[in-house]
């Protein structure tokens, strides 16, 4: 019997994103020929680690960054969707983690450059899980456990002193604090373990005297 060309039709409107079979050839029932989407209806996908992931929710403002290189502007964008099953991933080092995908929509896309962005291109994005207005905020470095209390070295004339705080929201680089600590008081980032309340400190760029 003679073979008929068979017209496929999809059931969406928009672009071929990706072919699957590159040359002709029998294929079975149910065989994926070809990815097609709408370049104008894109949404983000982030994998997250699942500690960072039940801390996101949707409606939780986005800004998408590095979307073109370092120098362009920051957009805006939405999380739509936390999928409600995570997917196993091996890192760099080796290690498995167990990550869930955050769905994000952008919320303006007739950003000049932004109609270039095509399926699987690489963008960086930051979720804002919390916000507070005259946040008293310390490098994370500076704040440390000891006897079960969240403490701080400050600094007074040269000499360090322990001082404990008490902490609220937190993030990789910043630590809110509550009380136990004013503005603009120097403080000691990464204090080393030898050192003691009452020990000696020299500021970089100065002298002992």
């Amino acid at each position: 019997e003679a073979l008929k060309v068979v017209e496929l039709r999809s059931p969406v409107a928009g672009c071929v994103l990706l072919r699957h079979r590159e040359s002709a050839g029998p294929i079975q029932l149910g065989t994926p020929i070809l990815e097609v989407g709408d370049p104008e209806g894109i949404e983000i996908v982030v994998d997250f680690l699942s500690q960072d992931a039940v801390r996101v929710a949707p409606g939780d403002p986005v800004w998408i960054r590095r979307w073109g290189g370092q120098d362009v502007a920051a957009l805006a964008g939405t999380v739509q969707r936390v999928e409600p099953s995570g997917f196993t991933h091996i890192s760099a080092l080796g290690v498995e983690e167990q990550r869930v995908n955050v769905i994000i929509d952008p919320a303006s896309t007739e950003v000049d450059g932004w109609n270039r962005i095509g399926d699987g291109y690489r963008v960086d994005v930051d979720v804002i899980v919390w916000a507070g207005q005259d946040v008293l905020r310390v490098p994370s470095g500076a704040v440390f456990r000891r006897e079960q209390q969240w403490s701080v070295f400050l600094v007074e004339e040269g000499v360090a002193r322990i001082a404990p705080v008490e902490i609220g929201a937190r993030s990789d680089d910043w630590v809110q604090i509550l009380t136990g600590l004013e503005a603009d008081v120097p403080l000691i980032v990464y204090p080393p373990e030898e050192l003691t309340d009452g020990g000696k400190v020299v500021a970089l760029g100065e002298k002992e005297g």
